[in-house]
């Protein structure tokens, strides 16, 4: 009798060990396998405070995993539960459901980018951050004084004060830490470039810097040229010559400009008209690059006082007035067909 309870015992082990290897061996291949997708999900939201029983019955119903029981015994193997970050996902469909939750705990989130324009305005720069739908809106409706506030900006006008590039963020990212982030970049980068500026040029403060640079952002958009352009202008400072560059004459317009500057434009004193003003306007007329800023810093000042327009994005630059009469004549007055003053995209 005791033999036959050994034996009944024994079968009922080997019974158990038999489904506990199966299971494990089940297990083992659904966590090692592809996730059972026929396309790449390119956008999977794992929401800020959601449960981990929720993620897993979510991730069921969207068919990305079948076996949640399995995946639930793993990340508790593992104490992976409570280490889920919120977030934007791309689920390629060669993942393993082992290398999904990998994903989502480093969170391995898709990455966005937003790009601040050489030579745009703050006003534009405002507009493209609300048509963004990647960035979480919280500016609408604040005034230009009180965003400078909430980013901590010593400077009373926002013209300038974010430096042009792109910059890569996660969907989610306020449109508020993408300006903090950009004015930061901004800050440093003058304070570094700053310091190693070349010598005798005629600016008092980093803030001058960024004035001219925007004047040069402006004037071209062909990188070889913006140290000539720069240097234009600062031997124009050198000698006490105003600087006479019309995209401070438009910029100082505001809403008048309708595409056009006439000669009463030219004659009409306003704060940024550098046809009637000595040295800079009062603050930066765009956004700025590195490019500009260096440019600025480190200026090709050869004899050149003007320069114009070729109408193929290049410029033309004189030493003498009679010269520059001579090339408005040839590149302005006499406009082709395929004239532009700014460089082929």
């Amino acid at each position: 009798m005791l033999k036959k309870l050994f034996l009944s015992l024994l079968v009922l082990i080997l019974i158990g060990a038999g489904v506990a290897a199966f299971a494990w061996q089940q297990f083992n291949r659904y966590m090692t396998s592809p996730l059972a997708l026929e396309e790449p999900i390119e956008s999977y939201i794992v929401e800020r405070g959601r449960s981990f029983n929720g993620l897993l019955q979510d991730l069921e119903k969207q068919g990305v995993i079948s076996q949640p029981l399995f995946v639930k015994v793993y990340a508790r193997m593992n104490q992976l539960g409570n280490k889920i970050k919120a977030g934007e996902y791309y689920i390629d469909k060669d993942l393993t459901p082992i290398a999904l939750l990998d994903k989502f705990v480093v969170g391995d989130s898709v990455q966005h980018s937003f790009t601040i324009v050489e030579g745009h305005t703050f006003k534009q720069v405002k507009q493209a951050l609300a048509n963004n739908d990647v960035l979480e809106q919280t500016l609408q409706g604040k005034s230009d004084a009180e965003i400078l506030k909430l980013i901590g900006a010593k400077e009373n006008h926002p013209e300038g004060l974010f430096l042009a590039e792109t910059y890569q963020l996660v969907r989610g990212t306020s449109d508020l830490d993408l300006l903090k982030r950009s004015y930061k970049a901004l800050e440093a980068e003058l304070e570094q470039s700053w310091a190693g500026k070349a010598e005798n040029l005629p600016y008092k403060s980093p803030y001058e810097v960024l004035i001219m640079a925007s004047i040069v952002e402006k004037e071209t958009a062909v990188p070889a040229e913006r140290p000539k352009i720069a240097g234009v202008f600062i031997k124009r400072m050198q000698i006490g010559m105003r600087l006479q560059t019309d995209p401070t004459v438009i910029y100082g317009m505001g809403d008048d400009y309708k595409g056009n500057i006439r000669r009463k434009d030219l004659r009409k004193p306003t704060a940024y008209n550098t046809y009637t003003i000595d040295g800079l306007p009062p603050t930066p007329i765009a956004m700025v690059g590195r490019d500009a800023i260096q440019a600025s810093l480190h200026p090709e000042i050869g004899r050149a006082l003007y320069f114009v327009a070729r109408g193929d994005g290049s410029h033309y630059f004189s030493s003498s007035l009679k010269e520059h009469n001579r090339a408005v004549r040839d590149y302005q007055l006499r406009r082709k067909e395929a004239y532009r003053s700014t460089p082929e995209k």
